[in-house]
């Protein structure tokens, strides 16, 4: 008898693809790692290939591995058309991340949430926590990643920040003169934070730039007009953190966290693959 393909089984092997663990993969389709290695295990037999490597520190595919990608995908992808129909309208999955969370993952996060959900449409906010809090109160938006919020319980942890004093080594700033700051402009609970860290040190500050977005604040770091308070995570290759050598406040540890409200089913599974891939990419920062 012809051996034929599960879609269960391609889709595991599809995430441990893309996140490059077992572990992720299984948090992303809400089982055990012992199942997603069970599936791969059984689709390699099928193939009559070997198509991922494991080792204890990384996931990598084979050849072999890398040449059936292109036709897991497909496989997928008509999968879903048969199930939706061509002339369906897409759901849509309304997702707001917070400016300061975001980092370098949102590239990959997009790039993964597309891979095994390309029948929906994705409508991606960036903005502050609590504008994306308000809007996710309101009704507005499927699910958010925000930092915490002291006012609020529950949530998602997806990754624990440690915030530093970075800036250009061309910065020209001595211990004694007000600390130049880029920063974003209020209700950002980042800047929040940091200003109450330099009001309880007594360090004397002044905002020299006040960007739109994160974007905008590493720029100006980078360009040594300021110093930017950002998570070590999201910190860009050339900026450095002078708080230890000038002594500045340490602002402590601030959770990301996702806050959802979904029942459907597809947008539960790109839910699930975009906390694994957030914590994958974070753990790798």
């Amino acid at each position: 008898m012809m051996n034929t393909l599960d879609i269960p089984t391609v889709q595991a092997f599809l995430l441990v693809a893309e996140l490059q663990s077992f572990t992720r993969a299984a948090e992303a389709l809400g089982t055990t790692q012992a199942a997603v290695s069970m599936k791969l295990q059984r689709l390699e037999s099928v193939v009559g290939k070997r198509l991922v490597e494991r080792s204890p520190r990384a996931v990598r595919l084979t050849a072999e591995g890398a040449a059936f990608l292109d036709n897991a995908r497909a496989l997928m992808q008509a999968h879903d058309r048969a199930l939706s129909g061509e002339q369906s309208v897409r759901q849509q999955l309304s997702l707001g991340i917070s400016d300061h969370a975001a980092g370098s993952e949102l590239v990959p996060l997009l790039e993964r949430l597309h891979a095994v959900s390309s029948q929906l449409a994705l409508a991606v906010t960036i903005g502050f926590s609590r504008d994306l809090l308000d809007d996710y109160d309101a009704g507005k938006l499927d699910a958010v990643i925000v930092r915490q919020d002291a006012g609020r319980r529950g949530g998602e942890k997806l990754a624990e920040d440690e915030f530093g004093w970075f800036a250009s080594p061309r910065l020209k700033w001595r211990r004694g003169e007000r600390l130049p700051l880029a920063t974003l402009a209020p209700p950002c609970g980042v800047r929040a934070i940091v200003v109450r860290a330099l009001e309880k040190a007594g360090v004397e500050w002044s905002e020299v730039f006040i960007g739109g977005g994160v974007t905008a604040v590493v720029a100006a770091a980078l360009a040594g007009l300021a110093v930017a308070p950002l998570a070590r995570r999201i910190a860009p290759p050339g900026m450095v953190d002078i708080g230890p050598k000038h002594g500045l406040p340490r602002m402590g540890i601030s959770k990301v966290l996702l806050h959802s409200k979904v029942g459907d089913p597809a947008k539960l599974a790109a839910l699930r693959t975009l906390a694994a891939t957030f914590r994958s990419v974070a753990a790798a920062a």
